[in-house]
């Protein structure tokens, strides 16, 4: 038996004035002559944002939902380089942990999926150094939760620069610079246009990350296109971690545009790949990216309670019989 927990990613289109991703331009900041009351205004925002992902976790909650995705955009311009004597974290510090708080009582895996432009395979210093900023933005906020950065954080390789081989080098090249505490905080999924099943998994298995699968990505970009042939090897990579194994599910928007996430699920196309990890592990937790957000999960687990072949646990988990 494989238990199925369902989670979405940030945003709650049930929730009204909710957005945990508020923002300030660097543009807006400027315009405001005091320096010190444009910081203070950054800080509002980037409380407001925490005080709506609480928000949200409570909402989750009583939903029965235990996974979520934070968004990554909690606090506006927190490595900008004009504002690198800013101590973003002093002034959340007791509103993050109660949010630490609220999702180890009950029992919500939080974690992150830094933008796209957090590349550690870049071919530029800078770029790479500003990633690794970046993604110390990250641990500290997990650490002022009070929630184990380990395996907190899934990313895409990066840019593939039409060299596929040496970019999977360059990336390994690069890791070596990465602080060991964000290291453990990675995990690695396949992507649609540049890094195959068999390319990320290569990294995985050799730097030792677990391989977050996309499905979706798999169907639109692979070698192979029977994922099932390696499923044991991305089961592997898990296995010192301390959380249930993650994937990540969406469904194509139209034949013609593969690529974009659809605002719902497919159920028939979830469905097929369950049948074929069914059995395989003890739990997967898996993250919609739908458009729709959390109605997008409410709407698939409304379609799963009509089979009769799914035993449905609560609101967001089930398993097939």
């Amino acid at each position: 038996m494989t238990i199925i927990r369902l989670g979405y990613v940030a945003m709650s289109m049930e929730l009204k004035n909710a957005s945990p991703s508020q923002t300030m331009t660097f543009a807006q900041f400027q315009k405001i002559t005091d320096r010190e009351a444009a910081i203070r205004k950054l800080e509002r925002i980037s409380l407001s944002n925490v005080e709506h992902t609480l928000r949200i976790l409570k909402h989750n909650a009583a939903s029965d939902i235990h996974f979520y995705r934070l968004t990554s955009r909690l606090i506006p311009l927190a490595n900008h380089d004009e504002l690198s004597d800013w101590n973003y974290m002093k002034p959340l510090q007791k509103q993050l942990r109660m949010l630490g708080n609220f999702a180890k009582d009950h029992g919500i895996r939080i974690d992150f999926h830094p933008d796209h432009f957090v590349l550690i395979n870049s071919m530029k210093k800078e770029i790479l150094n500003n990633s690794i900023q970046t993604l110390k933005m990250h641990y500290l906020l997990l650490k002022g939760m009070g929630i184990d950065p380990a395996h907190r954080c899934v990313m895409h390789v990066g840019g593939n620069y039409k060299d596929t081989e040496t970019s999977l080098e360059r990336f390994i090249e690069n890791w070596m610079v990465v602080p060991r505490s964000i290291q453990k905080m990675i995990m690695l999924e396949n992507d649609d246009t540049s890094f195959t099943l068999e390319d990320t998994l290569y990294l995985c298995e050799k730097l030792d990350i677990p391989l977050v699968f996309d499905y979706h990505h798999h169907l639109a970009h692979h070698r192979n296109a029977h994922w099932e042939e390696h499923w044991d090897r991305v089961i592997q990579t898990w296995r010192n971690s301390s959380l249930p194994m993650k994937m990540h599910i969406s469904s194509p928007k139209s034949l013609k545009e593969f690529l974009h996430h659809a605002d719902y699920i497919d159920l028939d196309l979830f469905i097929h790949f369950l049948k074929e990890i069914k059995g395989s592990i003890p739990q997967i937790d898996c993250m919609i990216e739908a458009k729709r957000k959390d109605e997008a999960l409410f709407q698939l687990m409304k379609e799963i309670k009509s089979r009769d072949d799914v035993e449905v646990i609560d609101g967001s988990s089930f398993y097939l019989r």
